[in-house]
């Protein structure tokens, strides 16, 4: 029997503080990454643009809120998961905080 495949970000544990969540998409600190991560609710890849403008100013909203007006810049890159749209708001010192390394 084939095994269901799993998505930890259809799964939305709740594992890292959470900023914001309504029917489009929910907004949470990363657990990878250790920044504000906006996530849609639905198990794709390519949101329409009404969604995904949606789902940014959320995430921008956040990041504001925590690093600062343009003192960040929005990773949409989905390199882990790649099947489900997410996007990281990511300031400049986000790689030396988590890891400890140079970038």
């Amino acid at each position: 029997m084939v095994q269901p495949v799993t998505c930890e970000l259809c799964e939305a544990a709740r594992m890292t503080p959470w900023h914001h969540e309504d029917d489009i998409c929910w907004v949470a600190d990363c657990e990878v990454c250790d920044v504000p991560m906006v996530v849609w609710k639905q198990h794709s890849p390519t949101p329409p643009d009404d969604a995904l403008e949606h789902m940014l100013t959320h995430l921008q909203r956040v990041a504001d809120e925590r690093f600062g007006s343009g003192e960040y810049k929005v990773d949409r890159v989905m390199r882990q998961i790649p099947d489900h749209f997410h996007a990281h708001a990511r300031d400049p010192n986000w790689w030396m905080r988590r890891f400890g390394g140079v970038r």
